[in-house]
């Protein structure tokens, strides 16, 4: 009989050696990095920034690694890596992030909750931006979908799973700068943006694609990303910080970002509810 206990047992496992070797791994990125540990509190540069964070996922796929050969007992592609048809969910992953935040700027532009001033085209910046995002993407889908959300469907219901990942993703964001509550709840529900696809497919192509859209098309119109300012090709003044405009936060603190991650989480959930119909089909029809 299958031991269902093992799913968060390995999740409670990880989480004292994934602290310990990725933080031994950002160390490293920091030396390499030129970081001065004399002033923490100095603004690191964008160049430092994607160092840290390219050792970060280095770390990051070290342990996974180690725990999916030795504890899950499971090849790494299994983390949801699987190329196969997948290339148009990526796709579809793109144009879902682009489309939400580009109506999202265009709608608050119209009814002036914020002022456009200028654009700052820098190639160089926009190449970190798109790297830095990239592994972000990655780094936080292959842990929080890839591993954690996993086990914990082989011990509860997926959707109770899904839940509680959503909450350990909020919860890996709550030290975010300029965060609050509302902006706390809409990382929950972030999370179940996210993570919706992954408990029909167990594949991360989707997600990874969405949450680079989702953070890079911030920054290129101008928000802050989860509550950290970046770079921006477009800047924008605020009237007020509010709802409405996520204020500090970003576009991720707003009410427009809850309306959107639901109406995306009901299609995708749609979606996948009549794929299976189509699929048992499909399977029944070749086996007679």
């Amino acid at each position: 009989m299958e031991n269902k206990h093992k799913g968060w047992q390995r999740i409670l496992l990880i989480i004292i050696p994934y602290i310990f070797i990725v933080g031994i791994f950002q160390f490293i990125g920091a030396l390499i990095a030129r970081v001065d540990f004399n002033n923490i509190n100095f603004p690191k540069t964008s160049e430092q920034h994607i160092i840290i964070s390219f050792f970060s996922l280095l770390g990051t796929f070290l342990v996974l690694w180690i725990f999916m050969k030795y504890v899950d007992k499971e090849n790494f592609v299994k983390l949801g890596f699987d190329t196969k048809n997948r290339l148009h969910e990526f796709l579809v992953g793109i144009i879902i992030g682009a489309f939400i935040m580009s109506a999202g700027y265009l709608f608050l532009l119209f009814f002036e909750e914020i002022n456009f001033q200028k654009v700052i085209f820098n190639t160089k910046e926009i190449i970190i931006s798109i790297l830095l995002f990239i592994i972000v993407a990655i780094m936080e889908e292959v842990l929080l979908r890839g591993y954690v959300l996993k086990n914990l469907m082989v011990s509860f219901n997926k959707y109770v799973a899904l839940i509680v990942s959503s909450i350990l993703f909020s919860l890996m964001h709550g030290f975010n700068p300029n965060i609050d509550l509302f902006a706390f709840i809409n990382l929950f529900l972030a999370g179940i943006f996210l993570g919706i696809s992954y408990i029909h497919t167990k594949n991360l192509w989707f997600p990874i694609a969405l949450h680079l859209s989702w953070n890079l098309f911030q920054t290129i119109f101008g928000f802050n990303v989860s509550g950290q300012d970046t770079y921006s090709v477009i800047e924008f003044t605020m009237i007020e910080q509010n709802l409405l405009n996520g204020g500090a936060f970003g576009f991720e603190g707003s009410i427009l970002a809850v309306i959107a991650m639901l109406i995306t989480i009901v299609g995708i959930e749609i979606y996948y509810k009549r794929q299976k119909p189509a699929i048992t089909t499909f399977k029944i029809n070749n086996q007679i």
